[in-house]
């Protein structure tokens, strides 16, 4: 078989799929011994496929290990069987028989054809699982491919790998083309069955981490870090930093010169609110901090990370937020229970604990006299009892 374009052929796909010549040719061994099998059952034989790209030849053998015993395995043959076909041959020789493919009928050409299709696929997905496994967690920009019952298909990397955005990882209200472009981040890579899928968001709190760590020289240097985000995607998102060099303003890097840092990834979020809060090594601290833009007069622990943050009683619908968002982002940020109050209703609760204290101490102190009296009234009455037996 001699066809020098078969080679071109096979150079192309590794350029364009990065399938290497040797991945292919054992692909096509793989489906030459499936139909081989399928058109002359019963036979055991391992076909072998040698390739001479400069002469432009392929040729194809059948092969088989000569065995000194009864029955033939998978790719064996008896020496009683080997000795008809070559009167030298001995246990553990291998026997070569070259054949033709054109002579396969045309149900096992198909199989052939569907076993090199799947091993070409089953490449792909491997390769893709390769090139994305240390992509996770990454920002990658991509190309909107197709939408399809409600999922996002984007281009991705140099090899056009396809990523796939769930509706719980687009954002509400963000409107996806084809062929726009927008940057993504990967969530995961897995292998799905027959494809490798390479998931990715919109939605995701990293999305915002990577976006700053490429607006903001600092953050990629190390010099400030991003201690944790919280985010709702399409609305708001809280970020908390630390300044490992007291010499730099975390939050002043962050905003940028006119706010131009911060406007760049508000504008990739697409309007979205971005909080920038000064991390603390108090929690109580952070806590007042994570409750911004409202000024929070005093954070008072009440048990194992849950606290009550009390805020100006003009302030309390800030501190919470539209349905709670504001506390609930502040809550995740810090990994803290927080319960918002306004200075009159935390008076107020202060106020009826302070009286409910009172009463018990109250109520305390008359018990301790009532138990005085009894103790001392008991011994006079003893004393005033005669004696059982005793005379008049």
């Amino acid at each position: 078989m001699i066809n020098k374009d078969f080679f071109a052929a096979l150079a192309d796909l590794e350029r364009e799929k990065g399938i290497s010549e040797q991945v292919f040719l054992d692909a096509l061994s793989a489906a030459l011994a499936s139909a081989y099998k399928k058109q002359f059952e019963g036979e055991t034989g391992n076909v072998e496929v040698r390739a001479d790209e400069e002469k432009g030849t392929l040729r194809f053998f059948l092969t088989h290990v000569v065995v000194d015993s009864e029955e033939a395995q998978e790719g064996e043959i008896t020496l009683e069987e080997a000795l008809k076909k070559k009167k030298s041959a001995k246990p553990g020789d291998v026997l070569s028989e070259e054949f033709v493919p054109k002579d396969f009928t045309r149900i096992a050409a198909q199989t052939a054809k569907q076993v090199i299709l799947q091993k070409i696929h089953e490449t792909e997905r491997d390769n893709t699982l390769s090139e994305f496994s240390d992509k996770e967690g990454e920002l990658m920009s991509g190309l909107v491919r197709k939408i399809d019952m409600k999922n996002v298909y984007v281009e991705l990397g140099k090899g056009q790998i396809e990523g796939l955005m769930l509706p719980q990882d687009q954002v509400p209200g963000e409107r996806y083309e084809a062929g726009d472009r927008i940057k993504v981040f990967v969530k995961r890579v897995r292998s799905g069955g027959r494809n490798a899928q390479v998931l990715v968001s919109r939605t995701a709190p990293g999305l915002v981490k990577r976006l700053f760590e490429e607006e903001v020289p600092e953050i990629k240097q190390g010099t400030v870090v991003i201690k944790s985000v919280s985010r709702e995607a399409g609305h708001r998102t809280k970020m908390a930093i630390a300044s490992e060099d007291a010499r730099v303003d975390a939050v002043g890097a962050c905003v940028g010169n006119k706010g131009a840092r911060v406007n760049a990834v508000v504008q990739e979020l697409g309007g979205e609110k971005v909080d920038i809060i000064l991390w603390s090594e108090n929690p109580l601290e952070f806590i007042a901090k994570a409750l911004s833009p409202a000024t929070v007069v005093s954070v008072t622990q009440t048990g194992e990370k849950s606290a009550i943050a009390v805020v100006p009683d003009d302030k309390l619908s800030l501190a919470i937020g539209r349905d709670g968002q504001n506390a609930r982002l502040a809550a995740r940020l810090t990994g803290w229970k927080i319960d918002v109050k306004s200075e009159s209703i935390a008076a107020k609760m202060e106020q009826q604990a302070k009286e409910a204290q009172e009463a018990l101490s109250a109520a305390l102190e008359t018990a301790d006299e009532a138990e005085e009296t009894a103790e001392t009234a008991g011994p006079a009455e003893a004393a005033e009892t005669p004696s059982e037996g005793s005379e008049e």
